[in-house]
């Protein structure tokens, strides 16, 4: 079986919050690129990127380049291939458009394998679960009027979710105390027993982390974790932090390739290691961070694109939960069900999707 010719797109998704319709900002789109391996085999694998940004013509192009490069190739040969796209750009680094380019490329590549063989993702990679917790993401945004987002956390209890993440780090310039009032305002709307997680989005200082986060524990609100505290290469602050707080402390969706992960790790920066799919650079990147986070007996969790995602977390041993940001789900015919909270495993082929031809040609850009 051979790769025989691509196709690559880029779609303007529309950001919307299906979960509890509390969208940040109406009529916002988010930039994406798509690619289509096709094999001389008939077999079809698909891949998705984003990051992008103003440079998402350049990231097409990117994934173009890329793509060209594995005509002829055998799909089921993963890393001789990643090894050929390297070498294809050698000043790509670890970071940056090689790096996006290469996920969406990976990732269709492992469809590819998982339709040949007749086996979904997860049982390719290791099948240790069919069904994995997941939390409601994007709803709780710390935009909202405390009436919003209580109302949005009663809409994601009543959808079954029994996981949801929050934010902090508030607009404006709050005080420890408002920041603090704020997540108890969603901890009294959702009850004891829902595991609630917040996210800070590199807003804090290590100093402000600790003294927030000890705000948060001494006022027993009881938070799952406390994610992306200070910006993502302090390694030195986040272990500060971490060392600090006994509210878990989850980092890494802002980290590049898998090298940096080691740097990370090694320095105890986190007791969660998140990891991004496009950023780490595809399904074999993911997996080799999973297992040096398994080394250090550390649980790892993913960021975005849940309907790739689960395959990984469900994969693993130490996969701990996948985060239910629905960005991209309008995308495929149908994905994913949700159960008592629970990710459910497909049982079809490959990533177990399928392009919604439809919506993809209403979002082309």
């Amino acid at each position: 079986m051979k790769i025989k010719s691509y196709e690559v797109a880029t779609l303007l998704v529309p950001e919307d919050d299906p979960l509890a319709n509390m969208p940040e900002e109406a009529g916002r789109k988010r930039p994406i690129v798509t690619v289509r391996l096709r094999t001389d085999s008939g077999i079809e694998g698909i891949g998705v990127t984003l990051y992008g940004g103003r440079l998402t013509r350049s990231l097409h192009a990117a994934v173009e380049d890329l793509a060209a490069l594995t005509v002829g190739e055998d799909p089921q040969r993963m890393e001789a291939i990643i090894a050929k796209l390297r070498v294809g750009d050698p000043g790509g680094g670890p970071g940056g458009i090689f790096t996006l380019a290469l996920s969406a490329i990976d990732t269709a590549l492992w469809d590819i394998k998982g339709k040949a063989l007749d086996q979904p993702l997860w049982k390719l990679l290791g099948g240790h679960r069919d069904r994995v917790p997941t939390y409601a993401s994007g709803s709780l945004r710390r935009g909202l009027t405390d009436d919003q987002a209580q109302r949005a956390a009663q809409i994601l209890i009543q959808k079954g979710f029994r996981e949801m993440k929050t934010q902090m780090a508030l607009p404006g310039h709050p005080t420890p105390a408002e920041e603090v009032r704020r997540v108890r305002v969603v901890r009294e709307a959702i009850g004891p027993d829902i595991k609630l997680m917040c996210d800070i989005n590199q807003r804090w200082r290590p100093e402000q982390a600790i003294q927030i986060g000890h705000r948060v524990e001494e006022e027993g609100i009881g938070l799952f974790w406390l994610e992306d505290v200070t910006t993502f290469d302090d390694y030195p602050g986040l272990a500060r932090v971490t060392a600090a707080l006994k509210t878990p402390i989850a980092g890494g969706e802002y980290v590049w390739g898998i090298v940096p992960f080691r740097h990370m790790i090694e320095a105890r920066s986190v007791d969660i290691v998140m990891v991004d799919l496009a950023r780490v650079g595809g399904v074999t990147q993911w997996m080799k961070v999973a297992g040096m986070a398994e080394a250090f007996n550390l649980p790892i969790v993913s960021h975005v694109m849940p309907e790739i995602l689960l395959h990984m977390v469900a994969a693993c041993p130490n996969g701990l939960t996948v985060e239910y940001m629905p960005w991209m789900l309008a995308l495929y015919e149908e994905t994913p069900e949700i159960k008592d909270g629970h990710l459910v495993l497909p049982q079809k082929p490959g990533l177990g999707l399928k392009f919604d031809e439809k919506a993809i040609a209403s979002f082309r850009a």
